[in-house]
C-alpha cells in the first residue's frame, strides 16, 4: 500500500505562488496516475489536476486552468502541484490521491466515498486578498 505525504502549504497573498509536493512510498510509484484535490471549509472535497504515470497527459479542473500546473519525477516519487496568481478562494486543504484501480478516472475520487483508494494527510494553503 502506498503512502502518500504532502507538503509545501502555506500561507500567500492574492496573485502569489505556492508548490506542493506530494511524496509517495511503499508502492511502484512510476505506474500510479496521481491527483490533487482540495476541500475548503463547508465545503465538498473537489477535483483539481490529475496526471498519467508518464505525465503525457493532464487534466485540471476549469477554475484553476491556466493558474496551476502539475508535474511529476518519478525517479524521486514525488508528484508536484505549482500554484500561481493564487485567488483567495484557493484558500483549502490540499490532498494528494491514487485510486486504487489505476483505470478509475480520477475525477472519481472527489466523491470520497471510495475507501480503497490512497489519499495523503493533507496540506493547508491560505490566501489573503
Amino acid at each position: 500500500q502506498v503512502q502518500l505525504v504532502e507538503s509545501g502549504g502555506g500561507k500567500a497573498q492574492a496573485g502569489g505562488s505556492l508548490r506542493l509536493s506530494c511524496a509517495a512510498s511503499g508502492g511502484t510509484f512510476s505506474t500510479y496516475p496521481m491527483g490533487w484535490f482540495r476541500q475548503a471549509p463547508g465545503k465538498e472535497r473537489e477535483f483539481v489536476a490529475a496526471i498519467s504515470w508518464s505525465s503525457i497527459t493532464t487534466d485540471y479542473a476549469d477554475s484553476v486552468k491556466g493558474r496551476f500546473t502539475i508535474s511529476r519525477d518519478n525517479a524521486k516519487n514525488t508528484v508536484y502541484l505549482q500554484m500561481n496568481s493564487l485567488k483567495p478562494e484557493d484558500t483549502a486543504v490540499y490532498y494528494c490521491a491514487t485510486p486504487y484501480s489505476h483505470s478509475t478516472p480520477m475525477r472519481a475520487l472527489a466523491g470520497g466515498d471510495r475507501p480503497d483508494d490512497c489519499w495523503g494527510q493533507g496540506t493547508q494553503v491560505t490566501v489573503s486578498s
